[in-house]
């Protein structure tokens, strides 16, 4: 009888402890339906509630977008429903905005609706010509600007390519042909903007990829001695193609240790080792990102492999971090709706310096691309400021790279490092936040030895 009642004693004690665990991160990585319906309630929220008050923001009450199969401009990529890989044939989609009437027309001139929101507004049948039926619907509809996707500095507000650029010119009368404006800030406006909907996705989007961050700097992937950084950057590759992601570039691990000189800025970026056998002491750096649902991340992070009597990561390294962060507050501090970014890059590297950091930021806008529209906040090589795209002001309701780095002087090795780090963060109600936390300590990474 006894043994039953400590068996279940037993039993009562190993339950609660379950239920005192502290909670791990999950998430969930919707199957290929769920997120097609999840991309087309995205559209459709951008679609009729972000589009009309983009458009009277620029200013333009017509935006035509043209594009050929397989040779998308990149603002029609993210218009188009989950169902549509790839525009059609040529795809002409015309968007109207009445402001007085407070109503937006969607229409495609092609042969096909293009998804639920944008309805079919050609028949070929009746007029063969594709380019008298877009001109027809421009004539009813006699908008004071027709905004085309032309930009000299910012390459995703210049998808009209100059083959269909010609012919869509040709086709207008001499009084249409004078409306004709840049529709430079409404694509960049569409391009940067995040809505509720997308912010609730990137918060599982970042989680997802530092969940995949800290598996990789762990002894599940690395054993020194034997693993390399390209052992890791394939394992990265290897798992986001098994959660069936993607990769929007190619990851990179790199190394920093007690006896190896830091590289120059140039050379780390440009030409660092590419692969170098990992070892007990080494301080590692990865930078990966991924692609889900029409979103991006871009992530950079610090690991540690302890050394056989080492029990956490060592003190000089923990405070050089804590130098990088720094940085970031400093950085995140300054961002102030308006802004441009040449004005935020160069007031942060002036309080940095101040406070005795050797500074550099890059920082840049994320979201429906990697490298984003918005702006940009300093370069690897443009510490002095960026022209054009520097020059652009920062918006609410957009996401960032906060992306720099800290050199730090250690006599414990002799030597300077760099502690680098990227994490996205949002941008709104004139405020910074991260979207799913940030670094804040080097990960050690524990070796059974």
């Amino acid at each position: 009888m006894h043994k039953y009642i400590l068996r279940f004693l037993f039993l009562s004690l190993f339950v609660s402890c379950i239920k005192q665990e502290p909670k791990v991160n999950t998430y969930t990585i919707l199957d290929e339906k769920d997120r097609a319906k999840l991309r087309d309630e995205i559209i459709d929220d951008r679609f009729n509630n972000l589009l009309p008050k983009l458009m009277d923001a620029a200013a333009i009450d017509m935006w035509v977008v043209i594009s050929r199969e397989y040779n998308e401009d990149p603002v029609m990529k993210t218009m188009l429903p989950s169902v549509w890989l790839n525009a059609r044939r040529r795809t002409i989609l015309v968007f109207y905005r009445d402001k007085a009437r407070n109503t937006i027309e969607k229409l495609a001139v092609a042969r096909y609706d293009v998804g639920e929101n944008i309805k079919s507004a050609w028949n070929k049948e009746k007029e063969p010509n594709q380019w008298n039926a877009l001109n027809r619907l421009i004539e009813e509809r006699n908008p004071d600007k027709i905004g085309l996707n032309i930009s000299t500095h910012f390459a995703l507000a210049d998808g009209l390519v100059k083959t269909d650029h010609d012919a869509f010119f040709e086709s207008l009368s001499i009084k249409n042909r004078k409306k004709i404006v840049s529709a430079e800030k409404l694509a960049i406006g569409w391009i940067e903007t995040r809505t509720a909907k997308e912010m609730k996705l990137y918060k599982e989007l970042v989680l997802i990829t530092h969940t995949i961050i800290d598996e990789a700097f762990s002894n599940k992937v690395i054993v020194p001695g034997e693993t390399t950084t390209e052992d890791v950057v394939w394992w990265m590759r290897q798992k986001v193609t098994a959660l069936g992601l993607q990769t929007w570039f190619h990851p990179t691990i790199d190394i920093q240790r007690s006896k190896e000189p830091l590289k120059s800025h140039i050379y780390s970026f440009t030409k660092a080792r590419k692969e170098n056998v990992i070892l007990p002491g080494d301080l590692l750096h990865c930078d990966f990102g991924i692609s889900y649902i029409g979103l991006n991340t871009d992530c950079q992070q610090h690991a540690y492999v302890l050394g056989k009597e080492e029990t956490e990561v060592p003190s000089f390294l923990a405070a050089a971090f804590k130098k990088g962060n720094r940085l970031q507050d400093i950085l995140t501090t300054t961002m102030q709706t308006g802004k441009t970014g040449n004005e935020i890059l160069l007031a942060s590297l002036n309080q940095a310096k101040k406070e005795g950091l050797k500074p550099a930021i890059y920082s840049h806008p994320l979201g429906n691309f990697g490298h984003s529209a918005g702006t940009t906040i300093g370069m690897w090589d443009s510490q002095g400021g960026v022209p054009v795209k520097g020059d652009y002001p920062l918006h609410n309701n957009t996401v960032y790279a906060i992306e720099l780095n800290v050199t730090v002087a250690l006599k414990e090795w002799k030597k300077d490092i760099r502690i680098m780090l990227e994490e996205a963060g949002s941008f709104g109600e004139g405020k910074h936040e991260y979207v799913n936390k940030r670094q804040e300590e080097i990960k050690p990474i524990k070796i059974k030895y």
